[in-house]
């Protein structure tokens, strides 16, 4: 596969003068150089760097790429034209499916797990999706339960947005195809304007959701960020190829007070403390996973789409308050008959209503999850035994029930709970 990457950045907010964005170092290293070095290491060794800001100074580093192992194009935009607007010039050049990085994002995610998941799907383009703690003012993606995309929400966002934290990380896999989209000489971005107009032309757009280290330099507070996790070694650890614990969590009576028969999104309400503990999770190795039984559905009180609106809200509340869920996962079946409204096709005795393990397993599959250092979360005996039949290490919480012969440990709340999973002795090695 061939690699574009986009290297036309001035990084003014950075404070640089003499050098463009992407040569902008972190630990005595270009950006661009670990960009390199990452698709080196996944066998992509043909790059377009397209260019513009001070290229010479990207031409003198890099050269024909062979240090790197690498052959390397330089493309030089003579006219800024916006992230898309030079790829005409690479009409003739892209001879099957591309990938696209935009130069200015430290990463480290598995590549060819993105590939397989692009030839699972019939689209033209493939777009990577994560969630990130500043989902207000960044590029939000809208996927149905199949991850095609359905819409996108660019940046400024209307005041009282409810969204799903899914962030248009700018890492992208394009049929040729793409450039029958892109004007000449016209200034364009992928993201408000190519993607958009694909959507509406009803080609397939599908996301891939990544809970790998994905990260823009925008601001002198991020680059230090970034530089303490790449010293930290926190950039390569969180690649999924590598093992990661989860701490699982039910969603009504630890994340949000329970909403009895009605789990709609006017009636949901984070209890105390919340954000504070899933920040703590956040800033670890560990992934925020939701497993939550949502039997209304089925019951006929609730909708699909109420309970999907209802986790938006969830993940709006966190995302205002700089945290985020790396995935959330609900089963809307319920076995037994007699209600009326019920919907007779979920009806049935499955395997990922709790506690049936079935939820927690699809996370682990999902993310390459290592679950005997994972934890289940719950206010239920019904969610610790799922965490059991995993081998999660489990906690109660909350006062619904006192007891479960099931629970390792138990506290009042969400906080207390990762502060013991946390805290640096033998329950855990994970944190950073």
């Amino acid at each position: 596969m061939q690699l574009v990457i986009l290297a036309g950045g001035k990084g003014t907010r950075l404070g640089l003068t003499d050098i463009p964005k992407p040569m902008c170092p972190i630990l005595s290293k270009p950006i661009l150089a670990y960009q390199i070095e990452l698709a080196k290491r996944y066998g992509i060794t043909e790059i377009f760097l397209l260019t513009g800001y001070l290229s010479n100074v990207i031409q003198d580093y890099f050269g024909d790429g062979s240090k790197w192992g690498v052959k390397l194009h330089h493309i030089i935009e003579t006219n800024p034209l916006g992230t898309a607007g030079n790829f005409p010039s690479l009409k003739n050049k892209l001879n099957d499916r591309f990938m696209v990085f935009y130069g200015d994002i430290i990463m480290d995610f598995d590549i060819n797990s993105f590939i397989t998941f692009d030839k699972q799907n019939n689209s033209l383009a493939t777009i990577l999706v994560h969630p990130n703690n500043h989902p207000y003012d960044s590029d939000l993606v809208e996927v149905d339960d199949k991850n095609r995309v359905t819409n996108f929400l660019s940046k400024p966002h209307q005041d009282n947005l409810v969204y799903k934290n899914l962030v248009n990380a700018a890492i992208y896999i394009f049929s040729p195809e793409i450039l029958d989209f892109i004007q000449k000489d016209i200034p364009q971005d992928f993201g408000k304007d190519i993607l958009p107009k694909v959507l509406k032309s009803n080609k397939n757009i599908f996301a891939y959701h990544s809970a790998e280290y994905i990260k823009d330099m925008g601001t002198p507070e991020r680059l230090i960020e970034i530089s303490n996790d790449i010293k930290d070694g926190k950039v390569s650890l969180l690649n999924k190829i590598n093992q990661r614990p989860a701490i699982f969590l039910d969603r009504d009576g630890v994340i949000c007070q329970d909403m009895d028969t009605k789990p709609t999104a006017n009636n949901f309400k984070l209890l105390p403390n919340v954000t504070e503990a899933i920040k703590l999770i956040n800033n670890s190795l560990f992934l925020s996973i939701v497993t939550t039984n949502q039997p209304m559905i089925a019951k006929g009180f609730v909708t699909f789409d109420e309970v999907s609106q209802t986790n938006k809200t969830m993940e709006t509340q966190l995302g205002n308050e700089h945290c985020f869920l790396d995935g959330i996962y609900f089963c809307p079946h319920h076995p037994d008959k007699g209600f009326n409204g019920e919907i007779p096709e979920l009806k049935i005795n499955c395997d990922c209503r709790k506690p049936k393990p079935g939820m927690l397993i699809k996370a682990s599959k999902d993310f390459n999850i290592d679950l005997t250092n994972s934890w289940m979360v719950g206010d239920r005996e019904t969610d610790l035994q799922a965490g059991k039949k995993t081998g999660c290490k489990t906690i109660l919480v909350g006062d619904v029930i006192n007891y479960s012969p099931y629970a390792d440990h138990k506290f009042k709340n969400l906080l207390e709970a990762i502060n013991f999973i946390l805290k640096p002795n033998d329950n855990n090695q994970n944190s950073l």
